[in-house]
């Protein structure tokens, strides 16, 4: 699992595992949720995130989740 905010489109990208999407579907205006063909999750994608969510709560997230890395 990995989250990834993209500063330039203000859109947070949950990923939930190694597959990849085959579609979308629209849950909410701008939250989408990836799927396979097989109608598994894999990603949420969050558009104008700074109006729905603290960044700087998704920012300090990610931050920890890298430190983890080293």
């Amino acid at each position: 699992m990995g989250v990834h905010y993209d500063k330039e489109v203000d859109a947070v990208y949950v990923k939930l595992g190694n597959q990849k999407p085959d579609g979308a579907v629209e849950i909410s205006e701008g939250v989408n949720l990836d799927t396979t063909g097989d109608n598994k999750l894999v990603g949420i994608e969050i558009l104008n995130a700074s109006k729905k969510m603290n960044i700087k709560t998704i920012l300090s997230k990610l931050i920890m989740q890298s430190s983890s890395f080293f």
